[in-house]
């Protein structure tokens, strides 16, 4: 009966945290309600400087950081249950994780078998280039695990992320006759992209696994003009492997650039976690004792760990409930048996890290 129980008020922290919006740079009312709920549980809990939402449980052993974010992409989803299924924007990434990693501490408090002191934190603006929550908890923790909050699957580990380089480009030049022989603005940026794309190919020579090539996307284009002078304009998004450094691929894109001005915003390098950690055995272990059979992913988006993980240089893995296959889709939801498998997961670590 008491599973059955906290099984329940799991799903109902969950739900409620769902049917708060949260865009990245609107997560007030969301820290707000986290804080309140962690405080209930007799944890100190407060939103820092940055937004984000922190709960402190356990009073003695090893500081184990569970990173979570708070934030999500644009797009409501209504929230409901249908066929054990919760949807919401958010249902996986990432309100699902950190609503398990709450749910975890607290079972394990609970059971009198929390052995290490805990700091939930659920970071603002993970969605967005600035990850600002990940960037001002790095400088004020230093714990001796981590887990990162992210869509794994509740038998699945993620041990690295690729990097990221988002480049923002624009030109103006003035306004030619479309039978001229001055290419036009847009003509110049496509040309831009296609020494892009040619440039990443060759990188990727070789290479088979997404994990190891450097992989281009075009995000936006725009383009116009005032009848003297004409401009264009787009977001190009590169994701790094190990091994390329983001300021040496700035360097070189603006060299492909010619007198277009580049702009780089979120830069940062790959990273990836060895599999032999203790934490990482910990996981395992755990998997294994829910009747699972572990794994492990290095994905090929970009997350917190980025950030975090070069600077705490502790043992550090990702792990969460859900199909990171329906981040950011209208579809998104979250299966509530392997929510409830994860926490339990998650409990089974946490009694473990002493």
């Amino acid at each position: 009966m008491r599973d059955n129980h906290h099984y329940l008020d799991e799903i109902g922290l969950l739900e409620t945290l769902l049917r708060i919006p949260s865009p990245s740079g609107q997560e007030e009312a969301a820290a707000r309600f986290l804080v309140e709920q962690m405080r209930s549980y007799g944890w100190e809990a407060f939103v820092d400087a940055a937004g984000n939402a922190v709960g402190l449980a356990g009073a003695t052993g090893p500081l184990v950081a569970l990173l979570g974010h708070i934030d999500t992409v644009p797009g409501a989803i209504p929230v409901r249950i249908e066929a054990g299924r919760l949807y919401g924007r958010g249902a996986v990434d990432a309100k699902g994780p950190l609503a398990a990693f709450i749910a975890a501490t607290r079972r394990a408090e609970l059971s009198g078998r929390l052995g290490c002191r805990v700091a939930v934190i659920g970071a603002t603006e993970e969605e967005a280039a600035s990850s600002r929550g990940a960037h001002y908890a790095r400088e004020r923790y230093a714990p001796a695990f981590c887990v990162i909050g992210e869509p794994s699957g509740w038998d699945r580990v993620t041990l690295g992320y690729k990097g990221r380089l988002l480049v923002h480009y624009r030109l103006e030049q003035p306004s030619a006759h479309s039978a001229g022989e001055l290419p036009a603005a847009p003509e110049v940026m496509v040309a831009f992209w296609r020494a892009v794309e040619a440039h990443c190919a060759a990188y990727n020579a070789g290479r088979e696994r997404l994990f190891d090539q450097l992989i281009p996307s075009l995000r936006r284009v725009a383009s116009g003009g005032d009848g003297l002078s004409d401009w264009v304009e787009a977001t190009v998004g590169l994701r790094l492997p190990e091994g390329v450094d983001p300021a040496a691929l700035a360097e070189t894109l603006g060299a492909l650039a010619g007198v277009a001005t580049l702009r780089f915003e979120g830069a940062c390098p790959a990273f990836r976690s060895p599999r032999t950690t203790p934490l990482a055995g910990a996981f395992v272990r755990a998997i294994r004792g829910q009747g699972g059979q572990p794994g492990f992913l290095h994905k090929t988006g970009t997350a917190d760990m980025n950030v975090v993980g070069p600077a705490w240089g502790c043992p550090i893995v990702a792990y969460g409930p859900g199909d990171s296959r329906l981040d950011h889709t209208p579809d998104e939801h979250l299966d509530l048996d392997e929510y409830r498998r994860a926490i339990a997961v998650l409990t089974e670590v946490l009694a473990g890290l002493r």
